[in-house]
């Protein structure tokens, strides 16, 4: 009975065996198929791209600061809000600034009128001089023609001696003359009283009161959206005291922190693809690499580490990679400095050395604060004028 039974069960054993290696070589299959799969989309796709989420938008952050002393009187702005250059967003109140440059003005005056009283001091030295060195000069021819009668008894000896007394008497007046004038002319010597030393000092007052009056009313430097407004009204500020702080949205890029085994292909010039969390993956941006940072985020940090104390522990660094964006897709979907972004770089495109950067050349400035004395020499040549002995 046994052996019938082993009989039986041989083609149902058998069948599950068949059954089973079927179900093996369809996984195995399965399998070399996935890993098949993997690997062309790893040397088609993936290998030529690298990626990071540890990526943020950036731009420029500009401090607006005073730049001099004074109580805010008028706040303008408020965070959100967008201003243009040259726009007034804070007035102080200008008081000690106005009575400073009434000081000035004062002050310039007076200079002008002391430089003039110099020049007629001079002239006046130098036509008592020329009197006085013409009575010496005849006393002297005097003396001379005494002296040479004496002889004959036509002048008298007390005559001569009396003579030769003031002979060295007006010569002593010429020669202090002499030093009262070059005392004088030493003052104003290749002068006027509009460029006289003493004059151009009291001019760099009035134009540093002049300046400071001006700042009282603060302008905005560039044109951008207004941020972290800290001021309020009654609020006393000082020189770097800080105000608020405008953001140009105009101009942005991406900061993508790559770890530094990720870096060997990445090159400036390669093609970038970025998303941000803001418009979700349905918004792809366009930009390039523009360059690689200097140095991994922690060798400028506050404390750098020292790797040479202590136990050590390898971690990879990231670096920095700079990328910049379109300005037409900025445009049509306006971005803020901060937000998460998620970047693929294609390494596949060869770029320029790493050592060659094509981040454009920085344009940053403003001319706001050149045209702040412009009517500043306009009153200065109102006031020298006016003090002039000449225009009395």
């Amino acid at each position: 009975m046994n052996h019938d039974h082993l009989k039986a069960k041989s083609p149902r054993r058998l069948k599950f065996q068949q059954h089973r290696n079927y179900h093996l070589i369809l996984v195995t299959v399965i399998a070399l198929l996935i890993v098949g799969a993997y690997a062309f989309y790893w040397w088609h796709f993936s290998s030529k791209f690298v990626v990071t989420n540890d990526a943020y938008v950036a731009g420029n952050l500009v401090p607006l600061k005073a730049q001099t002393s004074g109580t805010v009187i008028d706040v303008r702005v408020d965070n959100t809000q967008f201003v243009k250059q040259g726009d007034v967003l804070v007035r102080l109140d200008g008081l000690q600034a106005q009575v400073a440059l009434e000081q000035a003005e004062a002050n310039l005056a007076q200079s002008v009128r002391e430089v003039e009283t110099l020049f007629s001091k001079s002239e006046m030295l130098r036509q008592k001089l020329a009197s006085q060195e013409a009575v010496f000069h005849r006393n002297q021819r005097d003396l001379a023609r005494y002296r040479s009668v004496a002889v004959d008894g036509v002048v008298s000896a007390q005559q001569i001696e009396n003579t030769e007394f003031q002979v060295r008497e007006q010569e002593a007046e010429v020669n202090q003359l002499r030093a009262e004038l070059g005392g004088s002319e030493a003052l104003i010597r290749n002068t006027s009283p509009a460029d006289n030393p003493k004059v151009l000092q009291a001019i760099a007052q009035l134009k540093y009161a002049y300046l400071d009056k001006m700042r009282q009313e603060i302008v905005a430097p560039i044109s951008g959206y207004v941020a972290k407004r800290s001021i309020q009204i009654g609020d006393q500020v000082r020189p770097e005291t800080s105000l608020l702080i405008i953001v140009p949205l105009d101009y942005l890029w991406v900061e993508a922190n790559f770890l530094e085994n990720e870096l060997v292909h990445v090159q400036p010039g390669q093609p970038v693809e970025i998303t941000v969390d803001l418009y979700g993956s349905k918004v792809v941006y366009h930009g390039d690499v523009l360059g690689l940072g200097a140095g991994t985020g922690s060798v400028f940090g506050l404390l750098p580490p020292d790797n040479a104390t202590g136990n050590y522990i390898h971690i990879f660094e990231r670096v920095p990679v700079r990328i910049g964006l379109n300005a037409q897709e900025l445009q049509a979907n306006p971005l803020r400095p901060g937000l998460s972004s998620f970047v693929r770089i294609d390494t596949s495109l060869t770029g320029k050395s790493v050592l060659q950067p094509i981040t454009p050349v920085a344009n940053y400035k403003t001319d706001v604060y050149s045209h702040q004395l412009e009517n500043a020499d306009v009153l200065i040549h109102k006031i020298i004028e006016k003090n002039r002995q000449s225009k009395q």
